[in-house]
């Protein structure tokens, strides 16, 4: 083992919290102290970004008038998502898709709208800036689990709408609506496996050696 691991307990943490992060939609509303909200925001602050970039911003959502806009901006999502879904939209409508008024914090994470200028890991791959930030969420969501707190990834909305909503200059995107907060208990698996909407596939589906498809 490198002199570098971690102990046993902690690396078992670390293992654990990857392994009991639930994207979840049910909270108790309750709210989330300042300074552990400062905490989970400085380590979604510590991700890798590519050259350095830092393409994530944060917006805290307060105004609960806000709140019930955007809201509203992903109940008109969900049903244009259900009249794509065809047959499966009634199964789809059932699900519960948000925690926004429930949820005791509601941040908007977006994409910088300088991150143009970034070349640096990005002229080939322009989409770096957003595997960056979704680095940053990753650390919030699992950061948040160790905190004992529940973190849900909305992403029903019309990205151009909410931009305007929350006044976002040309050039700046939203990726995500993140219901964070306190929950009665976290899912025992994925949502959408407990619900019968999807399977998970085991890892060896994913891995290949080599070539594309080999085993």
């Amino acid at each position: 083992m490198s002199d570098q691991a971690f102990t046993d307990a902690e690396r078992a943490a670390v293992y654990r919290a990857i392994g009991e992060r639930r994207d979840m939609r049910h909270f108790t509303k309750g709210e989330v102290a300042p300074e552990l909200l400062a905490r989970l925001l400085a380590a979604a602050h510590q991700a890798p970004s590519v050259g350095l970039m830092q393409p994530w911003r944060f917006i805290r959502i307060t105004d609960p008038s806000l709140r019930q806009q955007i809201q509203g901006l992903v109940e008109t999502e969900r049903v244009r998502t259900a009249e794509a879904l065809g047959e499966r939209s009634d199964a789809f409508m059932k699900l519960k898709v948000e925690g926004i008024s429930d949820c005791a914090e509601l941040l908007v994470a977006a994409l910088t709208d300088d991150r143009e200028k970034h070349i640096f890991g990005r002229r080939t791959l322009p989409e770096m800036d957003l595997a960056s930030l979704s680095c940053a969420i990753q650390n919030l969501w699992l950061a948040a689990r160790a905190e004992g707190l529940g973190m849900g990834w909305v992403s029903l909305f019309e990205p151009q709408a909410l931009a305007e909503l929350l006044r976002m200059p040309a050039g700046a995107k939203p990726l995500a609506v993140l219901c964070l907060g306190p929950v009665e208990a976290f899912y025992p698996a994925p949502m959408l496996v407990l619900e019968g909407w999807a399977a998970e596939r085991p890892l060896s589906d994913m891995l290949f050696e080599n070539q594309w498809g080999e085993s």
